[in-house]
């Protein structure tokens, strides 16, 4: 745990209404340290950008809120550290871009010598895209990297469990505090994480995940690695917050190619349209990031290309429910009004389509046919 009194600086020159990320930069930039911003007499602080003469009152007769107490508190209680940009721990490459957090809580131990590549995607995604993410994430940590993701449902659950599963390390950036879990049937993906690496996060520890919180630590996903892998994508994802963020933080883009046929790739292959690399293999990324780093592949040839999978034959019943079942998940009810089959006997066809491997169950009673590779 850092020294408390000098974390209390900086999380109080974060608290003061007004200054962001940015501001805060510009601040410590100037004048090196919190604590010498606060001993700054105040007309010297008006020579920062964007500081206005309300706002250098502000940082001139800051209070430290109970809040921030509380926090530190918490800190020791759940063993979370926090680390300032002045810390040695602290991600080389997230100082590079123009906003990094101020402060990081970390749960597990952060390698300020790891190189980091980014594996991100859909919630709502395919066994396709599930196995791609798991198997690039295996494949890239048997070459020394540290996988970085968001620990979301879908495609950052299987990057994480991918990189642990491959006997390497992983990094989960929340979008809330640390003192809560989420989504909540991860809490032991949480644990796993922390003994392989860390999860990390710039809010407070009781923040909860707010809807807004999501797209800011995307920066902080992106901005940590050397590279951001998409794997699929719908046309509004947030995944492409973070493809966006990359770019802009002079970072590479790589995508998963997907299904033209199918809403979770249309994010991904317009990635491609635009420039993003095309790739099918670990060779495919290292041959853009070896050089950095005098990587010899172990396995050039690790793919996200998956064996077809030997799936039992179908009774009757069975072919004609697979007739009514689309590729966009379905409600049952919607299933059952487009056949002639009872609830309770289409419940227990879906039932054995899903243990064949021919559709897949979603949250909310929803069904679709499972991608044949």
């Amino acid at each position: 745990m850092n020294d408390p009194n000098r974390v209390l600086k900086w999380l109080a020159l974060k608290h003061v209404n007004g200054i962001g990320n940015l501001l805060f930069k510009r601040l410590i930039d100037t004048f090196g340290s919190p604590e010498n911003v606060f001993n700054a007499p105040e007309s010297q602080l008006y020579r920062v950008d964007g500081i206005t003469k309300e706002l250098g009152r502000r940082i001139y007769h800051h209070k430290i809120s109970e809040g921030i107490y509380k926090d530190l508190e918490l800190a020791e209680k759940y063993n979370i550290s926090l680390l300032t940009m002045a810390d040695d721990n602290y991600p080389k490459l997230l100082l590079q871009i123009p906003d990094p957090p101020p402060v990081l809580y970390v749960y597990g131990t952060l390698n300020p010598n790891s190189h980091h590549i980014a594996i991100v995607g859909s919630r709502n995604a395919s066994q396709y895209g599930l196995k791609c993410a798991y198997r690039l994430s295996t494949g890239l940590v048997n070459q020394g990297f540290v996988i970085v993701s968001g620990m979301a449902r879908g495609i950052d659950t299987a990057s994480h469990q991918g990189a642990i599963e491959g006997k390497g390390q992983t990094i989960a950036v929340a979008g809330c505090g640390l003192g809560i879990v989420y989504p909540p049937e991860n809490k032991m993906l949480f644990k796993q994480i922390a003994l392989n690496g860390a999860v990390i996060s710039e809010f407070p520890i009781q923040a909860k995940p707010e809807a807004y919180h999501f797209p800011i630590r995307n920066r902080i996903i992106s901005g940590m690695s050397w590279g951001t892998i998409i794997v699929e994508a719908g046309k509004k994802s947030g995944s492409l917050i973070t493809a966006r963020l990359a770019l802009e933080q002079n970072r590479q883009v790589f995508a998963v190619p997907g299904d033209i046929n199918s809403f979770r790739s249309m994010g991904t292959n317009n990635l491609i349209k635009q420039g993003a690399k095309l790739i099918e293999t670990i060779e495919d990324i290292l041959e853009d990031l070896a050089p950095i780093f005098q990587f010899t592949p172990e396995n050039d040839k690790e793919s996200c290309h998956v064996k077809p999978e030997k799936r039992e034959e179908l009774l009757p019943e069975e072919q004609a429910v697979m007739q009514l079942v689309s590729d966009t998940p379905m409600h049952i009810d919607d299933i059952m009004r487009t056949g002639t089959i009872a609830l309770k006997d289409l419940s227990a066809i879906l039932l054995s389509l899903e243990l064949k491997g021919y559709i897949d169950q979603h949250p909310g009673k929803l069904f679709s046919k499972r991608e044949v590779f």
